[in-house]
């Protein structure tokens, strides 16, 4: 017999908060222990969702990008 399990081999998702300095705040998401790994890589919350393009981004993350950008641009003018 060729029996197999029918395993699902998922991401290890976790609720996180996170601070962004851009925005003053504690964000709460819901990331996999490898996103959590790259955001430190990278420098932080904001660093890491603005070194991604949006067309990479789901919609909520999207909306969060776009928050940091105009709180940095402001900001700098």
């Amino acid at each position: 017999a060729n029996n197999k399990s029918g395993r699902k081999f998922l991401p290890n998702m976790q609720h996180i908060s996170m601070i962004s300095d851009a925005l003053g705040q504690s964000i709460r998401l819901r990331l996999s222990t490898n996103a959590i790994r790259s955001i430190e890589h990278n420098g932080g919350l904001d660093n890491y969702l603005l070194k991604l393009s949006a067309a990479d981004l789901s919609p909520t993350y999207r909306r969060l990008r776009s928050r940091i950008q105009r709180k940095l641009e402001g900001a700098a003018a």
